[in-house]
């Protein structure tokens, strides 16, 4: 695991603190939205659907900072739109910093080394740069040429700085498993501390919605990606938990904890994830944790779900398993996903009159011929 021991320890006592407390939902990591604005616009992106008014509008130091202090995380990811375009940024980075919370901050770097001099080197501050594959697959990805060069540059700006670094990817329909390997070996040859990882979820506002994964799809092309890793020994570094990336092999069956990444942004805390955008908002996050119907929502309980393994619905589910079944986890973290076998079972539907579950069943062998080719 790629996260240094200082905030490794950090979210440990957090964690022991909540389950000695006795609660049971807290937030993981907080996602905070400062504006749906972007200089991209990628096939697969879902927050920039919004008219220009809604586009053009900021959110305040004081209200980012006041939503930080009522939900209280011991992380907090900045994504957007894209975060750079916000001109009071760094002013709401060095508040968070402040409070001794451990920032990301994702952009896609165009504009980082327009901006990289109005933050400063901290452990508590990682710039997150989205490269979604090697250079073609990603300019591809985000429907421009040329950006895959300007964020490698920005993150060897970044790095000779001495600013922590890591890199967010997303994997769509198509992937080739050779490919991504190939990718994450670049990655890691630039140096950055590690990886993020999760499969694109179909955003229902979305431009297109052929580019994404279904679930049996997600986790046959995890195996191929690990099982490639095993064979080349190589030495990647994920800036997840070592149960998150079981998961994504399907060799656990996770249900997801959407309450252990709250999302605010301009319209406010939004209902229940980052990812469901038509689900409505509160205006407090005390009101978003107990006025909002978590058991509408997970998958096999409602169809909107069902597709989803993102990070952020089911990263704090793993690290909970994590402190549940230590010794598992431990197991996993030495060796490695597994790779072959029988996959677990997903969950079983709720919703309606069917009774199945929710795994999309394609041959293996029709899997196998678009990540071999």
């Amino acid at each position: 695991m790629a996260i240094p021991l200082i905030q490794q320890a950090s979210i440990a006592r957090y964690i022991i603190k909540k389950k000695l407390s006795g609660q049971k939902r807290y937030p993981l990591a907080m996602m905070l939205e400062p504006l749906f604005q972007c200089n991209l616009a990628c096939a697969g992106c879902g927050k920039i659907d919004h008219p220009k008014e809604i586009l053009q509008k900021r959110m305040s130091v004081e209200q980012a900072l006041a939503a930080v202090d009522e939900c209280d995380p011991p992380v907090v990811s900045i994504p957007g739109g894209e975060p750079l375009i916000h001109k009071d940024l760094p002013k709401i980075v060095e508040g968070i910093i402040a409070r001794k919370k451990f920032v990301y901050l994702c952009t896609n770097a165009i504009l980082l080394p327009k901006h990289i001099d109005e933050y400063k080197p901290s452990p508590y501050f990682t710039w997150s740069v989205h490269l979604d594959g090697l250079e073609k697959h990603h300019d591809e990805s985000v429907c421009m040429d040329g950006v895959f060069q300007k964020a490698v540059t920005a993150i060897k700006l970044a790095l000779s700085k001495g600013f922590r670094v890591t890199v967010n990817c997303t994997l769509f329909n198509g992937e080739q498993p050779e490919e991504v390997a190939d990718f994450f070996d670049y990655a890691m040859g630039l140096g950055v501390e590690g990886i993020t990882v999760s499969p694109g979820y179909s955003y229902q506002h979305a431009p297109r919605h052929d580019v994404f994964l279904g679930r049996a799809e997600s986790k046959q092309l995890f195996r191929n990606i690990f099982k490639i890793s095993k064979e080349r020994k190589s030495n990647w570094a994920f800036n997840q938990s070592a149960m998150f990336m079981d998961f994504l092999a399907g060799n656990q069956s996770y249900q997801c904890t959407p309450w252990s990444t709250p999302t605010y942004n301009i319209f406010g805390w939004q209902k229940p994830c980052y990812l469901l955008v038509d689900e409505g908002y509160a205006e407090t996050y005390n009101e978003l944790m107990t006025e909002t119907a978590w058991d509408r929502y997970g998958v096999g309980i409602n169809p909107k779900c069902d597709n989803c393994m993102a990070h952020c619905g089911f990263e704090g589910t793993a690290v909970d398993d994590m402190f549940t079944s230590p010794l598992k986890a431990l197991k996993v973290s030495m060796f490695g996903p597994r790779t072959d076998g029988p996959m677990v079972q997903d969950l079983q539907v709720k919703y309606g009159d069917r009774t199945e579950a929710t795994a999309i069943h394609i041959p293996i062998s029709s899997i196998q011929r678009r990540t071999d080719r």
